[in-house]
């Protein structure tokens, strides 16, 4: 794409796109700023970033409209936009190329149990088992040695990387990504504690329901109900290595980065973002669009709607980094009040 073209393909996202430089100029691919050369296009949304426009090779730098130019625009070429970010991501959707999941059609070594749907354009990989009375919409792909036991549901223009595995009864939306290692519908984590110390299981007899447009990560787990159902609502994008427990509903959009922990019957509002390594304790509820930050431990529910969690146990951050601000002058209150307690000493020992 030349860079005149760039500007005109993101023209169809954003209002005022504007061009400073050379329109001709041939773009082949995107990159770092940090390591871009000549032909390469990059961006730059963090201030941080800022030092490299003085010293990358790209041919072309996405940045934010308020960016003063003037020392820079004689060394590569630019175009200004309201969210840089964005607009390079449509650019990577533009210059990015598909994936191969698995081969086209289904494999000769899958498995196909009984009375099984699959439409039209489904793709199956070599030894993946697909359990009887499920159904694959149209134009899905399930990759190699991916399982589905019985009575799984899955929408149209999927994909199931290499190695997912299904139990039971879960059902899938449309255009569902699962990435590879995956574990859906295993059986929560309920077990009876008896009076010689020991344990009783309880049936997990629920099911787990994810909505259209969901992303999981690879090696995330989540667990089917004790009964009813877990949801995962649409559009939730979940990275890799999360643990979500039995019971729990995570709204539509919000956002799950690696390695958090969910305990049962969590409730998670609407565009909410949860950081990595986050916990929570079960049985509570988060409001919608809630910001909690990573390594927080959430011990309580927060139903107003915005908050930013922060710490352990998590507090509103306003609250949470004063506290952080008072301990850190520990040391030095505890200085002063040492020596407030000597000179008062002092003074006593000459009255």
């Amino acid at each position: 794409m030349t860079i005149q073209e760039i500007r005109d393909y993101l023209s169809r996202y954003f209002d005022t796109v504007e061009l400073v430089g050379n329109a001709e100029e041939p773009i082949t691919g995107p990159a770092k700023i940090e390591t871009a050369v000549k032909g390469q296009v990059s961006f730059i949304a963090n201030e941080k970033y800022i030092r490299y426009l003085g010293l990358t090779g790209a041919s072309l730098v996405i940045v934010n409209r308020s960016l003063p130019l003037d020392e820079f625009s004689h060394r590569t070429s630019f175009i200004k936009v309201r969210d840089p970010y964005t607009a390079f991501v449509f650019l990577l959707q533009k210059f990015a190329k598909p994936r191969t999941v698995t081969a086209e059609g289904i494999a000769a070594t899958a498995v196909i149990g009984r009375d099984v749907s699959i439409g039209d354009g489904v793709s199956i990989g070599n030894y993946a088992v697909i359990g009887d009375r499920c159904s694959i919409g149209s134009n899905t792909v399930i990759g190699d040695h991916s399982v589905l036991l019985h009575d799984v549901s899955i929408g149209c223009n999927s994909v199931f990387f290499p190695g997912v595995i299904c139990y039971n009864g879960t059902v899938f939306g449309d255009r569902v990504v699962i990435h590879s290692g995956s574990v859906i519908g295993s059986d929560g984590f309920g077990f009876a504690p008896q009076a010689d110390g020991s344990y009783v299981k309880i049936p997990q007899m629920g099911i787990v329901e994810i909505g259209d447009d969901v992303e999981i990560g690879a090696n995330t787990t989540i667990d089917r109900a004790t009964m009813g159902s877990t949801v995962i609502s649409n559009g939730a994008k979940i990275d890799n290595l999360v643990q979500v427990a039995h019971n729990c509903r995570i709204g539509d959009h919000t956002v799950i980065a690696a390695q958090a922990g969910i305990s049962g019957s969590v409730t998670i509002g609407k565009q909410c973002m949860i950081g990595g390594q986050a916990g929570f304790a079960g049985h509570l509820e988060l409001a919608d669009r809630i910001q909690v930050a990573a390594k927080a431990g959430i011990s309580k529910s927060f139903l107003q709607p915005g908050a930013v969690l922060r710490g352990v146990p998590a507090q509103i951050m306003r609250d949470q980094l004063k506290q952080e601000a008072t301990l850190r002058g520990m040391g030095a209150m505890k200085e002063k009040i040492d020596r407030l307690e000597a000179e008062l000493k002092e003074l006593k020992q000459r009255s």
